[in-house]
């Protein structure tokens, strides 16, 4: 299966997993996002107790190649708490949604990280010197008395153990009314858009009390108002957006009924004509009750070229040419097995399950992930796919992950699993690529496996 780098067979390889082995699994451990950084030497995760953990990649070890770049946690912080909105009488809850770093433009990072109704950037520093000697403060901080004070000193940094700080900088509040699904940087690294069911808005990320848009409600303009006058006529939702990689006034959003829309800043202030508009037919012969629901995509993601874009709905993941609307120049089955069994997975919920999907640092591959902690990786050179899973039973390291296969009919072969055994409640929604090295993280419900390539 190709890495980062390019088109060569490269086998997968167990290297960490953070997170409790309890079976007893509490709500608020659920892990929720993950997120490398632009460098991938950061590695964040959110979860649905509303904290954030990131982990830091150690410097390659010289002597023991395969020991290359572990991650081992570097701050963990509270980035939201559970509120009440006493005017809808509604719980807000403090899971995070989705967490986007910042590129690094000084010795801190920043990132963004969100709930479903408030936004908030944090700055990640460290500290390694305290200040002694103060003129006018004793040294356990208590003031002294000025007139005490009869000679003069020049205070001094003294080194100190190291100390990671995570401090909020803004706080972008009250402009949703709906929950938050997305949050995506803007590559002028100045704006960033956030969007919810029926609305997408552009923020600065040096304002916080205005979202740009057309109308001036309240200081909130929105960019995308996709709320009709009676909300009975309401057909569609946004289900995901994403700024272009490279062109500052381009954006997507994706909807419930499986349409992309490509929008252009430039054309208007309110971008409710869309410049582009990526579809495909269905086909009739696989019409049924569950059409609509499959077709809903959960994520989209521009490849980093900003060439093509990658969908993701229930049962499969399409790559589009931002040159050609009418359909996708790949389409690739994540397990077409359980077509025959979305009834089951109605009736259970798992039909509205959100996968997510990522691209590696090459846009040669992408990956996505599946039930039974299983996850799927597509060649788009060789056209070849692999399953693998996140399993506890394969945790020493260096220990080579065997390619899974599911029989979705008649005779199971001998390294075949029926899918009538695979477990639905495990199942695997936030994947993420290290942007230069074949490495990738995998959440599964609380836990967070890292994978990379086989080093010789």
């Amino acid at each position: 299966m190709a890495g980062a780098g390019g088109g060569n067979d490269i086998q997968w390889c167990f290297s960490q997993v953070k997170g409790a082995v309890d079976d007893d699994v509490a709500e608020a451990d659920i892990i929720s996002t993950v997120e490398f950084n632009h460098s991938g030497e950061l590695l964040a995760t959110g979860d649905k107790g509303g904290r954030v953990v990131i982990f830091q990649q150690e410097q390659e070890n010289k002597i023991q190649s395969h020991s290359r770049g572990e991650y081992n946690v570097y701050s963990t912080f509270q980035s939201h708490e559970p509120e009440f909105d006493y005017l809808k009488s509604l719980e807000i809850e403090e899971k995070i949604n989705k967490i986007r770093w910042l590129p690094q433009k000084n010795a801190a990072q920043f990132l963004l990280s969100t709930n479903d109704k408030t936004i908030k950037l944090w700055k990640i520093s460290e500290r390694d010197k305290r200040p002694e000697g103060y003129n006018l403060k004793e040294e356990d901080g208590r003031y002294r008395d000025p007139t005490t004070v009869t000679t003069l000193r020049v205070p001094v940094f003294r080194p100190m153990d190291l100390m990671v700080e995570a401090s909020p900088r803004r706080i972008f509040a009250n402009a949703h009314t709906y929950h938050i699904n997305s949050i995506s940087i803007n590559s002028d690294y100045e704006t960033y858009l956030s969007a919810d069911d029926l609305r997408i808005n552009l923020w600065h990320l040096e304002i916080t009390d205005r979202s740009f848009s057309i109308h001036l409600i309240c200081l909130v303009w929105y960019i995308v108002d996709i709320k009709p006058a009676n909300m009975e006529e309401l057909t569609e939702v946004i289900t995901a957006a994403e700024f272009h990689p490279n062109s500052c006034n381009t954006f997507v959003y994706s909807s419930s009924k499986g349409t992309i829309r490509l929008c252009d800043m430039r054309a208007s202030a309110l971008c409710d004509r869309h410049s582009k508009l990526f579809e495909e037919p269905e086909d009739p012969s696989n019409r049924s009750f569950f059409s609509e629901i499959i077709s809903s995509i959960s994520d989209v993601k521009f490849s980093h070229s900003g060439r093509y874009m990658m969908t993701r709905d229930y049962l499969s993941v399409k790559i589009w040419d931002l040159n050609m609307e009418n359909r996708p120049v790949e389409t690739y089955q994540v397990h077409e097995y359980l077509r025959s069994k979305l009834c089951s997975l109605y009736e259970n919920d798992c039909i509205f399950d959100k996968f997510e999907c990522c691209w590696n640092g090459s846009d040669s591959v992408v990956m996505t992930g599946s039930y039974n902690n299983f996850f799927r990786m597509f060649d788009r050179n060789t056209k070849r796919d692999i399953t693998l899973e996140a399993s506890r039973e394969n945790n020493k390291p260096r220990t080579v992950l065997k390619p899974r296969k599911v029989c979705a009919s008649g005779k199971r072969k001998k390294d075949e699993i029926s899918v009538d055994s695979l477990d639905f409640n495990k199942k695997i929604l936030h994947t993420a690529w290290h942007p230069k090295e074949n490495i990738i993280a995998v959440a599964t419900t609380n836990n967070l496996y890292i994978f990379q390539d086989k080093v010789n």
